[in-house]
C-alpha cells in the first residue's frame, strides 16, 4: 500500500502489518491474527484460507482487494463465514485505460517489434508498415468503467465502437456511441481489434478461443486489410494462450498483446517468443497515481468499516 495510506490508517488508531506469508501459512490460519487483510491479485484467499482465519478459528472480518478483480478470493465462502469483501473499482481505471491504448498502438505500429529488431542491429523499415486505428472497428468484451474509458479514447482516434456485455443496459452503450451486441460471436465477426475488459469466471474462461479468433475478418470498416489484433489487460484465463499462439503462427492474428496470463508468471510459454506478440508483467494498475488512489480508497474503506459505517464497495453487503 502507498505510504500515505499506511500513515492514514495508523493515524486513525489502527496497527498496520506489511508482510508476505507463504501459501502454507495462509492455509494454516495465520490471517486469523488480524481483523482485516488487504491483498493484491497474487494472493489467493481460498476457501481453506478464509475458513481457517475467521469465525471461531480467527478474528478476520474484512478482506480488502487493492484493485478490481476478485477471482483470487472465494467470495461465496467469505460470505458464509461473515467476512466482508471490498475492492477499489475506480482507482486504477485511468492507468488500465492508458495501458490498453498503449498496447493497441504498439501492436498496429510495430513499436515493440521495431524496438527489438533495432536493438539487434537490423534496420527493418520496409517490413514495419503498420495500419491506423482510425476507420477500424473496436470490439470491447465487457463494458464497465475501464472499457468505457478505452472506448472514449478509441472514438477520438476514429474507431467505431462495438461491445458485448450481457449485464449492461443498452442505454449505457448508446450513451457512449457504442453498438451493443447480444452475441459475442457477432462482435468477433465484425471487429478487427478486440480488447478484453470482463471479469474472470467459469463463464468467461477461454472466452477468446480458436473458434472465435477464426471469425475475425482482418479487413477494417474502411476496407483496409489491417489484420486482426487482440489486447487483454483484464484477467488471465479469459484468453486461451495456446489458441492465440496458433492464430499468430497461421497469420489469423496480426498481433497479440497481453498484460495478464493464465499462470503468472507465464514461464517459458512459446507465445512469448513470437515476433508479433508483446506483453507486460501485469502492470495495468502500476502507476504512481493509481497506487496512491488505491491506497487512499482502501484506507477509507477500512476506517469506515471499523467505525461502523458500510464500505461503499462491499461485494457481499449482506454480511455487514
Amino acid at each position: 500500500m502507498a505510504d500515505s495510506a499506511v500513515e492514514r490508517l495508523q493515524n486513525a488508531g489502527h496497527e498496520v502489518t506489511l508482510k508476505h506469508y507463504s501459501s502454507s501459512e495462509l492455509e494454516n490460519g495465520i490471517l486469523g491474527r488480524f481483523d482485516a487483510v488487504v491483498v493484491r491479485s497474487a494472493t489467493k484467499l481460498t476457501s481453506k484460507v478464509i475458513k481457517s482465519s475467521s469465525g471461531r478459528k480467527g478474528s478476520l472480518k474484512l478482506v480488502g482487494r487493492a484493485g478490481v478483480g476478485i477471482d483470487n478470493i472465494d467470495l461465496k465462502v467469505a460470505t458464509k463465514s461473515k467476512v466482508a469483501v471490498c475492492n477499489t473499482p475506480g482507482a486504477s481505471t485511468k492507468a488500465v485505460v492508458e495501458l490498453t491504448i498503449g498496447h493497441l498502438l504498439a501492436s498496429t505500429r510495430h513499436i515493440a517489434s521495431g524496438d527489438r529488431t533495432l536493438r539487434s542491429g537490423e534496420w527493418a523499415k520496409k517490413s514495419m508498415r503498420g495500419t491506423e486505428l482510425a476507420g477500424k472497428r473496436l470490439g470491447l468484451i465487457g463494458f464497465g468503467r475501464i472499457a468505457q474509458g478505452v472506448a472514449k479514447a478509441a472514438r477520438v482516434l476514429g474507431m467505431t465502437l462495438h461491445a458485448y456485455d450481457p449485464y449492461l443496459p443498452a442505454e449505457v452503450a448508446a450513451g457512449q456511441h457504442c453498438i451493443l451486441h447480444d452475441d459475442v460471436d457477432e462482435l468477433f465477426r465484425l471487429c478487427t481489434h478486440v480488447t478484453i475488459h470482463c471479469n474472470f469466471s467459469p463463464e468467461t474462461h477461454h472466452l477468446v478461443n480458436v473458434d472465435r479468433l477464426a471469425m475475425m475478418s482482418g479487413v477494417g470498416r474502411d476496407g483496409v486489410a489491417c489484420g486482426n489484433h487482440l489486447v487483454n489487460c483484464a484477467r488471465g484465463g479469459i484468453v486461451d494462450e495456446d489458441a492465440v499462439l496458433a492464430a499468430l503462427e497461421s497469420g489469423q492474428l496480426a498481433s497479440a498483446a497481453l498484460d495478464v496470463f493464465e499462470h503468472e508468471p507465464p514461464g517459458d510459454h512459446p507465445l512469448l517468443q513470437h515476433t508479433n506478440f508483446h506483453g507486460t508483467p501485469h502492470i495495468g494498475a502500476a502507476t504512481i497515481e493509481a497506487q496512491g488512489r488505491i491506497g487512499e480508497e482502501m484506507a477509507t474503506l477500512l476506517i469506515d468499516f471499523f467505525d461502523g459505517r458500510h464500505p461503499q464497495s462491499a461485494l457481499n453487503p449482506e454480511v455487514l
